[in-house]
């Protein structure tokens, strides 16, 4: 008997904005990515485009007009599903216009249709860092909530016109990120006292636990059939105490629980004493209505969606910050770094997926995993990525055993599986693809693509069900 369910959800995972490219093109309109020089992940971004200026992602890796032969690569790998999302600003350029960019539904139209030609289920993130630019420099992004109504606009334009194709839907990519990168995850600027900046980050963040009720709500009307989630980084919640120390442990648990409080809200319903207490031994300031409370309550989310990179370990006293990978902690001894730095944790991933059973009892769908890495061409004219084989190839073994204890893991797509713009460093040099694109950190090359190695080992996987695995 294979491990994985026959219908599991085999795949990869993109986002547009570091993918498409084509970032003024056919009416779309500037979103905070645009803006960005060196990665959103740095909370560091200029007001406007700025002339004469390289930003990765105004051309990234062109997907906007190769996609039709990078989805045939995918489909070659036995890709059952494919995790993209909708640039705002293709729909509505600056979010508050009456009209949808008809434009920017027919291109989404022709991405689904091919997909579909190819047996491939469209996965897709709402909003995946790609608020309108105009929505942050007018309200501050999600602090303010207007947001909510204009997200819903967009979720209703969209539901409309693709419900029939896209049956699996996240409203927000990484929605706990807002406490560590609040530019990329809210669209916004922190500023004042430490109270002030906790006040606006549990506004912007309740703001969209009302706009994901809202969403579903919205979704069981137009698409009775859709599958509604959250997406969360749970390498934020993959922390270890740095020691048996009472008050690491604690104090790991404290971490934690910075990423369930959204999980908590979105699919139990309510918010959990532990983040009211937050709230007033910080003064923070919220304005919170009975109506919304009743409307978390009524449309809860059905499963979740997480990204898992690494794991991190949290000392009593630590300063806590964070990227698109986690919270970065102190070195754990046992466990050897990639690269970039990012402890590589195995079974941190089956630890991941255990809590959420025991917590939510809720379908788990794993929708970024994998490996930043320095590719290089060998004499042989190939990419010998071994390093990200055994990568791919211990996470999904470890996915297994989770599946094993009885977690319900319905998919797994691979971050990444064509080479794209990182979202952290804005590098193109860090790479996660199975397929090697032609294109360096200065946007110089050919756009050409090549298959890795890890391509057919992916491939065979896929083929197998994930029983060459074991």
């Amino acid at each position: 008997m294979s491990i994985f369910p026959k219908d599991f959800l085999w795949g990869g995972a993109i986002a547009a904005n570091q993918a498409e490219g084509a970032w003024n093109i056919d009416e779309k309109g500037v979103a905070i990515t645009d803006t960005t020089q060196h990665g959103i992940a740095k909370n560091e971004h200029d007001e406007e485009v700025l002339p004469n200026t390289f930003y990765p992602s105004h051309e990234a890796i062109d997907f906007y007009h190769n996609y039709e032969r990078d989805l045939e690569l995918m489909a070659e790998m036995g890709f059952k599903c494919f995790r993209t999302s909708i640039a705002w600003t293709r729909i509505y350029p600056t979010g508050e216009e009456e009209s949808p960019n008809e434009k920017g539904l027919h291109f989404y139209d022709c991405l689904f249709d091919k997909m579909l030609a190819l047996g491939i289920q469209p996965v897709v993130t709402i909003s995946h860092y790609e608020t309108p630019l105009a929505l942050h420099k007018k309200y501050n992004g999600w602090e303010n909530k207007k947001l909510i109504s204009l997200y819903i606009k967009f979720c209703k334009t969209i539901f409309e016109r693709f419900g029939d194709k896209v049956h699996y839907w996240m409203t927000f990519n990484e929605m706990n990120n807002t406490q560590t990168i609040p530019y990329a995850a809210a669209a916004m600027d922190l500023s004042g006292s430490y109270s002030h900046q906790l006040s606006q980050i549990y506004q912007a963040q309740h703001n969209m636990y009302v706009a994901n009720a809202l969403a579903n709500k919205l979704a069981k009307e137009i698409m009775p059939d859709a599958h509604m989630g959250i997406m969360l980084s749970l390498s934020q919640a993959a922390v270890y105490p740095a020691s048996p120390k009472p008050e690491d442990v604690f104090g790991a648990l404290q971490l934690q629980r910075r990423t369930f409080v959204s999980s908590d809200v979105q699919l139990k319903g309510c918010y959990p004493g532990y983040v009211k207490r937050i709230w007033d031994e910080y003064n923070v300031k919220l304005d919170i209505t009975d109506e919304e409370l009743d409307l978390i309550k009524k449309y809860k989310s059905e499963f979740l969606a997480f990204s898992y990179y690494r794991s991190s370990t949290f000392e009593d006293g630590m300063k806590i910050y964070g990227d698109t990978g986690g919270v970065v902690g102190k070195p754990n001894p046992y466990l050897k770094n990639s690269a970039w730095g990012w402890p590589v944790d195995p079974l941190g991933l089956r630890w991941m997926c255990n809590l959420v059973q025991d917590r939510y009892d809720c379908p788990m769908f794993i929708v970024e995993n994998g490996l930043g890495a320095v590719d290089k061409i060998s004499e042989d004219g190939k990419i010998h990525d071994k390093e990200r084989s055994d990568y791919l190839k211990k996470h999904l073994k470890q996915i297994g055993e989770a599946i094993k204890d009885g977690c319900k893991v319905i998919g797994y797509t691979w971050w990444g599986p064509i080479d794209i713009v990182s979202a952290g460093t804005g590098e193109m040099n860090k790479r996660y693809g199975f397929i090697y694109v032609d294109r360096d950190n200065d946007g110089k090359g050919t756009m050409k693509r090549m298959k890795k190695d890890s391509f057919n080992v992916y491939k065979e996987i896929i083929e197998t069900n994930g029983n060459c695995l074991f």
